[in-house]
């Protein structure tokens, strides 16, 4: 009798040589995004508590933390706005001396060839918590963007690298790169969070940038999480608009739709590991249930191997030590 035949496998996985040269996906820190919280006044660092390792910084000490960022061969930043004042059309979003634009003004006079992302939204501006202009409750689409594609000009004046609009109004993509076209700003990318969940893992980042909704929630403009193939239309939606990275988020509970992303268009996939997935994580770490540095690298594995180009993460700084270490 002939014995059944089947594949030998294990071959290719004999040892940690074969292992890495064999491996399909490579996780290195020039994919990382690292995002930061800035504020006002000085020598402050705030500890933020549902994402332990991340603090609310004061400008100067904004700067510090980029030293770091920055010798840990991690190419981006994007930038997070705390302000002492809020109103209810977010003016502090759009002011030239908004803590966005001063903190952007001071990191590319310290770091010129650090990317910044400026994240392009209301919500952390308005005294209402929502991402746009509001009459009764209602969050009034095209108003909106009148005000979004002020935020995005006044960015970049600032020295944005790249224009991250967040607030997943209709039509936020063309209104941002018509203003930046007509304003001399042709030469910035648009990174555009095309693919953005109505998600209960945004929770930890609502109490860092003190962007609550105090009515409602924000499902009107937040896709539904049930939903697959409206994130194909998001996405195409925004490629005509002119969008240069389109933004999957969250990321851990949306690998299948990084990849159809992916596997639909030719632009670069941004995934967003978000606060509450960094917070599940870390917890479980600081209880001694998991081993953090591989549970973390082994995620943001994942994200890069559903097909993120680039991954915009809270763990960016640890997972830059632990790379650099293997």
């Amino acid at each position: 009798m002939n014995p059944v035949e089947f594949k030998r496998h294990r071959r290719l996985r004999a040892n940690a040589n074969l292992r890495s040269m064999v491996r399909e996906t490579e996780v290195k820190a020039a994919d990382f995004i690292y995002p930061i919280f800035v504020t006002e006044g000085e020598n402050v660092r705030n500890p933020i508590a549902s994402m332990p390792g991340i603090d609310q910084f004061s400008i100067d000490q904004f700067l510090l933390e980029t030293d770091e960022v920055v010798a840990l061969g991690i190419p981006s930043i994007i930038l997070f706005g705390v302000p002492n004042e809020k109103d209810a059309l977010g003016t502090g979003a759009y002011s030239d001396e908004g803590i966005i634009q001063r903190a952007t003004r001071a990191v590319k006079e310290r770091h010129p060839d650090l990317l910044v992302v400026a994240d392009t939204c209301l919500c952390e501006y308005t005294d209402h918590g929502h991402c746009g202009v509001v009459h009764g409750e209602d969050v009034d689409n095209d108003e909106s963007l009148v005000l979004l594609a002020k935020t995005a000009v006044s960015q970049a004046q600032a020295g944005a690298d790249i224009i991250a609009p967040s607030n997943m109004m209709d039509g936020f993509v063309a209104a941002i790169r018509q203003a930046l076209d007509e304003n001399g700003f042709k030469h910035i990318p648009v990174m555009s969070y095309a693919v953005k969940y109505a998600s209960a893992y945004y929770g930890p980042f609502r109490e860092a940038a003190g962007s609550t909704p105090q009515f409602g929630d924000r499902k009107t403009y937040q896709m539904d999480p049930a939903n697959r193939m409206e994130a194909m239309r998001e996405a195409e939606s925004d490629i005509v608009e002119g969008a240069d990275f389109l933004i999957v988020k969250p990321a851990l509970s949306y690998l299948d739709i990084i990849r159809d992303v992916k596997n639909h268009v030719l632009l670069p996939v941004v995934a967003y590991n978000v606060s509450g997935e960094y917070a599940v994580l870390k917890a479980a770490a600081l209880n001694g249930w998991v081993d953090e540095k591989k549970i973390v690298l082994e995620t943001l594995t994942s994200m890069k191997r559903a097909g993120a180009d680039i991954i915009m993460t809270y763990h960016a700084k640890d997972a830059a030590r632990w790379l650099e270490e293997k």
